[in-house]
């Protein structure tokens, strides 16, 4: 395996939080919460979304070399879920700084991401399915961050977390 194959599979996933023997998505969301916890404590939202973005245009990369390996999609790339699960705590990163109450934040932004993610509401079912390549596989998990997002946001603001 060349050495640009090696890192592509080290980025997609997630330093290898996504070869857990059992949920490796979950263990990927799981694993990005201290990276999201760091970027929101130092850099609040700036931080959260150039989180985002990067881990969103390194995984099109690492996903792509996976992709020549493997079939579409494969458990073991979180990389994905990195991206998604980082936006979820977008609208709220500078809160995440200061909030006395960001522990639940996260646990509440974590288990709205997995939701999303697993019950895969439209459009995000139509990215899974119909886009079959780097984009599609993460794009549907930028979508699930979007809803768990909002939910988390308007839940927040409802509940004044």
């Amino acid at each position: 395996m060349s050495i640009k194959t090696r890192i592509a599979f080290i980025i997609a996933t997630f330093f290898g939080s996504g070869k857990a023997p059992v949920a490796p998505g979950t263990f990927g969301s799981l694993a990005t919460i201290p990276l999201a916890f760091l970027l929101a404590y130092y850099w609040g939202t700036y931080g959260i979304v150039s989180g985002v973005i990067i881990s969103f245009v390194l995984g099109l990369w690492a996903v792509s070399i996976v992709l020549k390996t493997s079939k579409h999609d494969p458990s073991f790339v979180v990389i994905d879920e990195v991206s998604g699960q980082l936006l979820t705590f977008a609208p709220l990163a500078d809160n995440l700084q200061y909030d006395n109450h960001s522990a639940l934040l996260y646990l509440l932004g974590f288990m709205l991401f997995r939701v999303f993610d697993i019950i895969k509401p439209q459009p995000v079912k139509w990215a899974d399915k119909k886009l079959r390549n780097a984009f599609g596989v993460m794009f549907d998990d930028i979508l699930a961050g979007v809803y768990a997002a909002v939910l988390l946001f308007v839940i927040n603001n409802w509940i004044n977390l």
